[in-house]
């Protein structure tokens, strides 16, 4: 009977299960925040269970979670039709929690006196059209433009509601998290970013986008056109530690983290 388990034992071992509290949770680097400490509140009341979290980005986020490398995709956009398609076709059926609503911020220096942008200026902008401050009502000064790389859900939905199918004009700086967005704006007294709402702070000034500034009013009350759900990927309907850890997430006390790290709580 000994002998009859252990090779059993070796057979589930050697066929790739893996009996493990472990949680990995991986992608965009807006939501990051919210995973990072809703992680380390629920290991504080479970501490059998450890949870991982990185970033990338929330195209990185998805492939991870179509290839079977993580057990959460966070995304600051909607899976796409393409990925749904191809996660299908690994036999990963994506399952979406919306965790968070979150506005997006567009910065620029605080030396820079342009207190708006409208939609359109802030498409000529970066499509190239728009290069110079002088041309907006500021002083003369090159426009930098600092934009997230194509990897990032926040560049998908930039590119979706402000380029409306135009490209990021070719000189533009591509980083790779909003916190190197918040950075280069702030040591480059020409340049212009947009940033998840959670990562706003003194070292930059956010414009408002057609006289509308954004904060959990405007979000809420849909005045503030850049806004967008954040969203947790599973494969199927999350079970188990999984979806002990989502629900603490939606519960109020996750609720209350979401607000904490600057974001718009669904409550």
């Amino acid at each position: 009977m000994k002998k009859t388990l252990i090779m059993l034992l070796a057979l589930i071992l050697g066929a790739g299960f893996i009996f493990s509290n472990d949680i990995s949770i991986t992608g965009s680097t807006t939501v990051f925040p919210i995973a990072q400490m809703t992680a380390e509140m629920y290991m504080e009341i479970n501490p059998d269970i450890n949870i991982s979290v990185r970033g990338g980005g929330s195209g990185v986020g998805i492939a991870a979670l179509m290839n079977g490398q993580t057990n959460i995709a966070n995304a600051s956009r909607p899976i796409k039709t393409k990925e749904l398609k191809i996660a299908r076709e690994n036999g990963v059926d994506p399952f979406e929690i919306i965790i968070a609503m979150d506005g997006i911020a567009i910065i620029i220096n605080p030396s820079n006196k342009i207190p708006n942008l409208t939609f359109e200026q802030l498409k000529n902008i970066y499509n190239g059209k728009i290069i110079n401050w002088k041309e907006l009502g500021g002083k003369s000064a090159p426009i930098v433009v600092i934009s997230r790389d194509y990897s990032s859900g926040t560049f998908e939905v930039f590119k979706t509601l402000v380029l409306e199918g135009d490209k990021v004009r070719d000189d533009a700086l591509l980083l790779a998290s909003n916190k190197a967005v918040v950075t280069t704006v702030a040591n480059t007294p020409g340049a212009i970013g947009y940033i998840g709402f959670g990562f706003l702070s003194d070292k930059v000034k956010a414009v408002s986008v057609g006289n509308v500034m954004p904060s959990e009013e405007t979000v809420n009350n849909g005045t503030y056109k850049l806004a967008r759900a954040l969203y947790m990927y599973t494969n199927g309907k999350p079970k188990g530690e999984i979806k002990d850890y989502l629900d603490y997430v939606l519960s109020e006390q996750g609720q209350q983290i979401v607000e904490k790290v600057g974001y718009i709580s669904l409550q």
